[in-house]
Formats: C-alpha cells, structure tokens, sequence
C-alpha cells in the first residue's frame, strides 16, 4: 500500500543512500518502512568519540507533519536522553517541520551529542554532572563507548 508517508520515507532512504551524512546512518527494516534502525557515530573530539550507538525510529502516517518516536537502543548517559532512551531534543517536540527528513532528524541528534543542553535535561545525573564536573561526566559517557565496543 503506498501512501503520502511510506512514498516520503522511502524518498528519505534513497536520499540518505545517495548523499549520507557523515557519521549516521538508518535503514527501514526489510519487513516494515514505518520502523527504521539507525547508528549514529560518536561525534569527534567529543567524549562520545569512537563509540556507535543504535536507535530506532517509529513512524506512522502522520509523518512529515509530525516527527517519528525516536529512541536510543543502545545504553546512553547525556543530559537529553531519558533512561529509557527518548530523546528530549527539541525538534522531535515542539520545533517540528515537515521539511525534516530522517537524514536532519540523524544529525540533529549526534549534534546533541556534541552540544547537549543541560538546561533542559531529562537526564538530571548527566546535567547535573555536565555543568559541575565535566571531568566525571566524561568518565561516565567514556564507560558508555567502551560497552557500545562490545555490542
């Protein structure tokens, strides 16, 4: 059955297919293109360097007039992922336009990765410890890299 949405989506795969950005990566799931797997690559010169960290993203017919549920699969300490990997990032929400496409959405957040925003967590500890010691908040994330190594 193609529709508006699932003709989008599948501009959005050839798109990323075509011209990637650097760094991520998604793919719809051979069974079903309204849920895409995707990998973002650690960010460099970040604490996030090196480490490869796995997400899914849900869509449904509302797309692109609305965001998809983006989630971390992978194990993640950042001040703007809850502990069940939801993202708090601001154009998932309330800063939403069509003219996204999975490939901004990708960037978007390994852009977070890099410059989180620890006045709005969703991760209090990891906010927390952003702003007061920098140097145990990348400790933490580090331990993080090395576990995304093994899976």
């Amino acid at each position: 059955m193609s529709t508006p949405t699932r003709r989008r989506l599948m501009r959005d795969f050839k798109r990323l297919q075509t011209d990637p950005p650097a760094g991520v990566s998604g793919a719809p799931c051979p069974d079903n293109i309204m849920t895409w797997n995707a990998v973002i690559f650690g960010p460099p010169d970040t604490p996030f360097e090196d480490g490869t960290f796995k997400l899914v993203m849900e869509f449904d017919e509302t797309y692109p007039n609305k965001p998809p549920k983006v989630k971390f699969v992978s194990k993640m300490f950042h001040p703007n992922v809850y502990a069940n990997g939801d993202l708090c990032l601001d154009i998932l929400q309330n800063r939403w336009s069509p003219t996204f496409d999975v490939a901004a959405i990708l960037t978007s957040i390994q852009s977070l990765l890099h410059d989180p925003n620890p006045n709005s967590p969703a991760n209090v500890e990891a906010a927390q410890l952003f702003r007061e010691n920098i140097k145990e908040y990348q400790k933490r994330v580090r331990a993080i890299v090395e576990e995304s190594w093994l899976s």
